[in-house]
């Protein structure tokens, strides 16, 4: 039986000011780290009101990744490894549900990790890409661009840079490619 080898990548403690990695986690990692912490936060955070006050909590109080790579420092110049993947943010979406149906079901794109945003009203999407190909910002648009075309749906645009942050939530029903389990 073939084992699938899980993409690892940099892990920061909050605050997002911390450029400095704790260390390398993998895919599963964060799997279960989703699943299983961050829940007061989360719920705190989607308890404050005011744009600018949540901002700032999310800032201040939550770990986050790169999803992109393993860095020394989170600066694109510091990539050691890219992970071949790319992480895609899809912010205030009206229907969570139904977006999480049509990006599992999507034919060319294999979702990898998903799961709902702090916030609560948005969406994180991890898919693999192959920057032999092209570049980590050329695959960025590439797959913008498809998915405006096809679902009438942009995501957020920072996430063309490889050292993008992704802050950690809670989701008890985030998503992990079954490849992964039982490795």
């Amino acid at each position: 039986m073939k084992q699938n080898i899980i993409p690892h990548f940099s892990f920061f403690q909050a605050p997002i000011s911390n450029t400095m990695p704790k260390g390398t986690v993998s895919l599963l990692d964060i799997y279960n780290l989703i699943r299983t912490e961050y829940k007061n936060c989360t719920d705190l955070l989607r308890f404050i009101a005011e744009p600018a006050q949540a901002r700032n909590f999310k800032a201040t109080k939550f770990d986050y990744v790169t999803f992109s790579g393993v860095f020394t420092k989170r600066t694109d110049k510091e990539l050691v490894n890219h992970s071949g993947l790319l992480c895609l943010d899809f912010d205030h979406v009206s229907n969570i549900q139904h977006l999480k149906k049509l990006l599992l079901k999507d034919p060319y794109f294999e979702t990898e990790l998903l799961f709902t945003s702090p916030s609560g009203d948005g969406l994180k999407w991890i898919i693999p890409i192959n920057i032999h190909q092209v570049t980590h910002a050329q695959y960025f648009q590439a797959v913008s661009n498809y998915l405006k075309h096809n679902y009438l749906i942009e995501p957020d645009k920072s996430g063309k840079d490889i050292s993008r942050a992704c802050f950690l939530c809670h989701d008890p029903n985030v998503y992990i490619h079954p490849k992964y389990l039982n490795q």
